[in-house]
């Protein structure tokens, strides 16, 4: 059977009140999670590493990486079978996956979003996903969370944290 996620309960069994399969859409800024603007290909790697040790990927989930064009190749390299998103400039990969979550129809079509940045410019969508009963998880470092978006998460986990207990 099928399971779904709801806001206030976690994972429920499909049959509840929403009728939809669990999916979870995985946003993730790259050279956030890696800790440095250009990150290497083995840092892309690692990152990846942490990440899936923290949320394992469903085979129905959807994962966008975002980056700059100058982390481009290492990002599709480091981190496969994903969506790439490419935006330079201040914020770029930050804003392309606002993009996502403004205009994808998101809380409609995923019962849990992931968001792989500790970025405050999430913060505003993160909590509206979890007013429309979406499950929001932020992975983040600890030294790049931002408090707004931290508060408006259901669950913060810390790829520090797993670095330091690997």
């Amino acid at each position: 059977m099928l399971s779904t996620i709801t806001r206030d309960k976690g994972p429920q069994l499909a049959g509840t009140r929403n009728r939809y399969p669990a999916r979870r859409l995985h946003l993730v800024d790259i050279e956030n999670l890696a800790g440095v603007a250009l990150p290497s290909l083995g840092e892309v790697r690692q990152a990846l590493g942490l990440y899936a040790d923290c949320l394992a990927f469903g085979a129905m989930d959807q994962v966008e990486v975002a980056s700059s064009h100058l982390t481009l190749l290492n990002a599709a390299l480091g981190w496969p079978n994903a969506h790439y998103r490419v935006r330079s400039g201040p914020d770029g990969a930050d804003l392309a996956l606002l993009d996502v979550l403004r205009h994808e129809n998101v809380a409609n079509r995923f019962t849990h979003v992931a968001i792989g940045s500790g970025d405050h410019l999430f913060a505003e969508e993160a909590a509206h996903l979890a007013a429309q009963g979406v499950w929001v998880t932020v992975v983040s470092r600890r030294h790049s969370l931002s408090r707004r978006l931290a508060l408006a998460a259901r669950q913060v986990i810390f790829l520090d944290t797993m670095a330091e207990a690997a």
